[in-house]
């Protein structure tokens, strides 16, 4: 089952494409089990064709490789060395890996060819929703008062679904007080990979028990056979993460049933063709899919927003408004409704700040 043939776009005269870098701050950091993020090192990549339009895209890679194997300044290397000197020969780079540069180079390219077509991403794509539900991720605390005060203003701000970042000795207690607070709140938890089996008869076990909508990458991203075991013994439903690199990947971790939910983030697919497959399996299959976050600015998330808009993401999508990271975003803000949803609108205009 497709989403529905999508129009062929027309190709463009490359003028160039180049790699473009700045910094955000974050207006406050984000902690999780992979570490703690207090700024965002940006990786653009802008493409020009001979008509003067441009097209843009975004590496989504942190700054250090704590989430999957890529990081900023090896991607940025990829890209100045592998990735856009093919592009401007007009042939294949014949790279093998680095997903997230090499999304970032396809998003740019993908969005020059739709200026030319004039039309949008969303709708080439074959959205069927012009607004999306949103959730929000809600980074470790430093105390059950602050995370308690956190989820409560994010809450009057209208965002559907909360998830959690827990890791060993943040877990428990924390999801028990937010849920104690708040008996009826779609609540979900993330724990990034950083527990291990023995864990499914201790904190995983208690998180169970709490009436949560999933349990996001229990286990490490290469330990199928234990999310396998997770997902069996396990009443909430298990959600993948780092563990889906590609349709391939989810084929493998369905027939070994190590999944109930998706997480379908286009940064660590590779970009949107392979978000398409992931996307179309996962429908095929009756697969409950929701499209995650990476920090990114408005440049990436106009493909998450895109994404989140198709048939078969079904859930809310950690898609949150500008303001929640960025004091400025690099396009216009993207704003959350009273609803609890986003518009579902085509990328604009890009402003890069200089760094000093």
């Amino acid at each position: 089952m497709r989403t529905g043939a999508r129009a062929p776009l027309p190709e463009v005269a490359l003028a160039d494409v180049e790699v473009v870098r700045t910094r955000l701050d974050l207006v406050r950091p984000f902690a999780s089990a992979h570490g703690t993020e207090w700024s965002k090192e940006v990786l653009l990549v802008r493409a020009l064709d001979a008509e003067g339009r441009e097209g843009w895209g975004e590496c989504a890679a942190l700054a250090a490789p704590t989430y999957r194997a890529e990081w900023v300044d090896g991607a940025e290397a990829v890209l100045r060395r592998f990735l856009l000197p093919a592009a401007r020969a007009g042939r294949h780079a014949g790279v093998v890996g680095h997903p997230m540069a090499t999304a970032a180079l396809e998003a740019a390219l993908l969005h020059l060819r739709l200026a030319a077509a004039g039309t949008t991403l969303a709708a080439w794509l074959g959205a069927v929703r012009d607004r999306v539900p949103c959730g929000v991720a809600v980074g470790i605390a430093t105390s059950l008062d602050e995370l308690l005060a956190e989820v409560a203003a994010l809450l009057v701000q209208g965002y559907r679904r909360v998830k959690l970042k827990v890791r060993p000795g943040w877990d428990v207690a924390p999801v028990r007080a937010v849920r104690r607070t708040w008996p009826e709140l779609a609540l979900a938890v993330d724990a990034n990979g950083s527990y291990q089996r023995s864990d499914l008869d201790g904190p995983l076990a208690a998180l169970d028990d709490l009436g949560l909508v999933e349990i996001e990458q229990p286990l490490p991203a290469e330990d199928l056979l234990g999310l396998a075991e997770a997902a069996r013994r396990l009443a909430t439903p298990v959600c993948l993460d780092e563990s889906i690199g590609s349709a391939a990947e989810l084929e493998t971790a369905l027939a070994l049933g190590a999944l109930d939910h998706v997480n379908l983030k286009p940064a660590r697919v590779g970009g949107v063709e392979e978000s398409l497959r992931v996307h179309d399996l996962a429908l095929a299959r009756g697969v409950p899919l929701w499209i995650g976050g990476m920090l990114e600015t408005g440049v990436g998330k106009a493909v998450t927003v895109a994404l989140a808009a198709l048939p078969g993401a079904t859930l809310p999508a950690d898609l949150t408004a500008s303001r929640r990271w960025f004091a400025e975003d690099l396009t216009d803000p993207w704003e959350l409704a009273a609803d609890g949803t986003v518009p579902v609108r085509p990328l604009g205009a890009v402003r890069v700040p200089q760094v000093s």
